[in-house]
C-alpha cells in the first residue's frame, strides 16, 4: 500500500510580516558547536580561510572569541562591504545577522550588526510597495548616503518563509542577469 501523506496546513495571509534591507553581498553563517568551537560558512559550504569567501572565514577566526558569545547553533547573516558586490561605499566588511527578532532583543557582538527592520506589521503588500518606494528614495539604511540599495526581504512567520524583493529587475531570474552579463564579456 502507498505510504499516506497529509496535506500540510495553510498559514493565514494576513499575519505579522517583517520587512528588512536586502544587503547585495554574500550570505555566510557563523556556526557554535555546544563546546563553543567557532566555524564559518558560506551558501553552500564550510570554509576555512585558505579556502575562504571575500575573507569571510579569516574574520571568523580574527574574532571567533566575540563570535562564540552567540551561542550554540547556526547563525546567518550577509557578509558585505568592501569588495563585495555593491561594495556600500564602505572601506570595511561588515556581518549582519538576519534574525532581526532575537538580535535585535538579546545583544549583539561587537563584530556583527543586524539586517535593519523597515516595518514590522500586519501584511500589506501595499505597505511593502511603500516601504521599497522610501528606500529607493532615501537610500540604504544598512549604510546611510548609499544611495542603490538592493531591496527588501519579507518575512512572515506563520510560514516560516522568506520572499525578497529587489529594486532593479525584480521580474528577471537572476540567472537571467548573468547570461546577459557572460554575453557582454565576450
Amino acid at each position: 500500500m502507498i505510504e499516506f501523506e497529509p496535506f500540510q496546513k495553510i498559514p493565514r495571509l494576513f499575519r505579522d510580516m517583517v520587512v528588512t534591507e536586502k544587503i547585495d553581498g554574500t550570505n555566510a553563517q557563523v556556526y557554535v558547536s555546544e563546546g563553543g568551537e567557532v566555524v564559518a560558512g558560506s551558501r553552500k559550504r564550510w570554509i576555512t580561510p585558505e579556502n575562504d569567501n571575500y575573507g569571510f572565514a579569516a574574520w571568523v577566526l580574527e574574532h571567533r572569541d566575540e563570535l562564540s558569545t552567540l551561542g550554540p547553533g547556526k547563525h546567518y547573516g550577509e557578509w558585505w562591504g568592501c569588495g563585495i558586490q555593491r561594495r556600500y561605499g564602505l572601506d570595511e566588511k561588515r556581518f549582519s545577522l538576519f534574525n532581526v527578532k532575537r538580535w535585535n532583543e538579546e545583544p549583539v557582538p561587537r563584530c556583527c550588526n543586524v539586517v535593519p527592520v523597515l516595518h514590522s506589521g500586519l501584511f500589506d503588500l501595499a505597505m511593502v510597495r511603500g516601504v521599497m518606494e522610501e528606500l529607493r528614495g532615501r537610500g540604504s539604511v544598512a549604510s546611510p548616503g548609499f544611495m542603490q540599495p538592493e531591496g527588501v526581504v519579507i518575512y512572515l512567520p506563520a510560514s516560516n518563509q522568506l520572499f525578497k524583493a529587489t529594486l532593479e529587475k525584480d521580474e528577471q531570474p537572476k540567472s537571467v542577469g548573468q547570461i546577459q552579463m557572460s554575453k557582454r564579456m565576450k
